[in-house]
């Protein structure tokens, strides 16, 4: 569905992507970096663990929440990445603010 270019044609920063550094290219979103790296989903839902993934890439539907620095439940189709940025796949809820600190 979403094919990245060659990094060596565009600037690229560094993301850890579920504990894996990804080179991806600057100035997209990262539901697009997740979705350019062949990973399936975004989150799993809290009602039925199913997993869920980014549908409208306009923050709307929230498909697309996921953990960004810590923070739970963040739009990731709403977030454009940076370098060193941490994003995990949010599993349910996500973690209780403040169980990292």
């Amino acid at each position: 569905m979403f094919k990245q270019l060659d990094v060596d044609q565009i600037d690229s920063v560094q993301i850890i992507l579920d504990g894996q550094p990804l080179q991806v290219s600057k100035g997209i979103t990262v539901a697009a970096a997740v979705l350019s790296n062949n990973y399936r989903y975004t989150r799993t839902s809290p009602v039925s663990n199913s997993k869920r993934a980014p549908f409208c890439m306009m923050g709307v539907c929230y498909d697309c929440l996921m953990v960004i620095d810590g923070k739970a439940n963040q739009r990731a189709c709403a977030t454009y990445v940076q370098n060193g940025m941490q994003i995990d796949r949010q599993q349910s809820v996500g973690p209780e603010l403040g169980a990292n600190q």
